[in-house]
């Protein structure tokens, strides 16, 4: 099963050349997980879209000044609207993660072709015992 993307409309995701465009890392990785919970049957399709049409006509009626349209913050908020509304996570959840992730160092979610799905960070110098696909050298901080 497939998540039936709109191509156009307020809800389509952005594209270039009619492929999906992801400004930031975390941007794949909030349509993936929606698109993989979808695709899992956690929830309908149309559940989702009328959370993310909510959320955007929200903003629309009211856009926070100084703030730019982000489409997958919008995205990500409709996700977790949805999660919240099956009890599959609570709002304490949400916040809990939200305030740990926005605590973490910048520069965390670096575009250098990998992430850090497991959590761990370069500079405490172990071997994590895995490949990043990349080069480079795990010195301690001093």
């Amino acid at each position: 099963m497939t998540a039936p993307l709109d191509v156009a409309g307020p809800v389509a995701p952005p594209r270039s050349n009619g492929e999906l465009v992801f400004a930031e890392p975390w941007e794949s990785r909030a349509f993936g997980m929606a698109v993989g919970l979808y695709e899992a049957g956690a929830f309908t399709w149309p559940r989702f879209q009328a959370a993310l049409i909510a959320r955007i006509a929200a903003w629309e009626s009211a856009p926070p000044p100084d703030e730019p349209y982000r489409y997958y913050a919008l995205w990500l908020a409709a996700l977790e609207d949805v999660l919240v509304g099956l009890r599959a996570v609570s709002t304490d959840e949400v916040s809990a993660r939200t305030h740990a992730l926005a605590r973490r160092s910048p520069g965390h979610d670096h575009r250098d072709g990998h992430d850090h799905r497991d959590g761990h960070d370069h500079r405490d110098g172990h071997d994590h015992g895995h490949d990043h696909g990349h080069d480079h050298e795990h010195r301690p901080v001093h």
